[in-house]
């Protein structure tokens, strides 16, 4: 499995898990706001500081984002390319989103693909206070409760990045939901399927996922061979696989820093993390305690 060095001193704890309850509402974010204040003012009406989500449809103007990208320094391992600003109105595909705190503040990790107004279609990580809304997004949102992610420094990374917190005591049921950050060189779907047997969960949904992984390996055998990406989950599912052992069935979308664009579903084992990734799982069932014989 390829891996990534960072400049800093690597933690010892790999993950980061808090337990959480969380709740779905769809909503239809109306033009004229920032993706950020549109967002903000969803979460603020909900009572809640954190949630995870998927967007679809709809339009941007102005839009702004970046590609990821090869570090120019050795401060880091990879970063971003200069903002990009397309002339016209953007169509939105698809995003998955992370919305969280950042100095007491909303803030949000987004990752997507569009199309520009030639129809060329693009991908990589949004500028979420300077891209407007021009045109309904339709938003389905899982909001949390119980947790928060906020963003902290990364020593080993050298950036400052989305982790989750405990937000309270309540609304924080046992065997319920959890949020998770994976951190650098950790396969991802290794660490779902981990956690998950260690929870007792024989089943689950994975609900947003915004993160980068080194290059990435699909499960039908096609290789992204350009290492610094940005990646988010269209769907995802733990559950027993083929001989029936747990599995996850992670269905993302890869844009690379050649530009490149690919959609798939990762292979168990060849998919380390690059610099983050952030999502909830939500069990949907557990292991049935074996029952002695009499």
């Amino acid at each position: 499995m390829r891996r990534i060095e960072h400049p800093g001193p690597v933690s010892a704890v790999r993950r980061r898990t808090v337990d959480c309850s969380i709740q779905h509402v769809q909503e239809t974010l109306g033009p004229g706001k920032s993706l950020l204040d549109a967002l903000a003012d969803v979460l603020a009406a909900s009572h809640a500081t954190s949630a995870v989500l998927t967007l679809q449809g709809g339009s941007f103007h102005p839009f702004v984002f970046v590609m990821p990208a090869l570090s120019p320094t050795a401060a880091h391992a990879v970063y971003f390319s200069d903002r990009r600003e397309p002339e016209g109105k953007v169509r939105l595909e698809r995003a998955t989103v992370t919305v969280g705190r950042r100095d007491g503040k909303p803030w949000l990790h987004c990752h997507g693909t569009w199309h520009d107004e030639a129809g060329i279609r693009l991908g990589g990580h949004v500028l979420p206070n300077e891209s407007l809304i021009a045109e309904p997004i339709e938003a389905s949102i899982w909001l949390l409760n119980g947790a928060s992610f906020e963003v902290a420094a990364s020593p080993e990374t050298a950036f400052t990045l989305f982790e989750p917190v405990a937000a309270s005591d309540r609304n924080r049921p046992v065997n319920g939901p959890f949020a998770i950050a994976v951190r650098p060189n950790e396969d991802l779907c290794t660490v779902l399927v981990d956690e998950c047997r260690t929870r007792g969960i024989a089943s689950a949904r994975v609900r947003g996922g915004v993160g980068s992984l080194v290059g990435a390996m699909f499960d039908d055998g096609r290789v992204v061979e350009p290492f610094v990406t940005e990646v988010f989950v269209h769907e995802g599912v733990v559950g027993p696989g083929p001989g029936g052992d747990l599995d996850a069935r992670i269905d993302v979308s890869v844009i690379d820093y050649l530009g490149g664009l690919n959609e798939g579903r990762l292979q168990l084992g060849g998919n380390p993390v690059l610099v983050t990734f952030e999502l909830v799982v939500e069990p949907t069932g557990f292991v049935k305690p074996e029952t002695p014989n009499a």
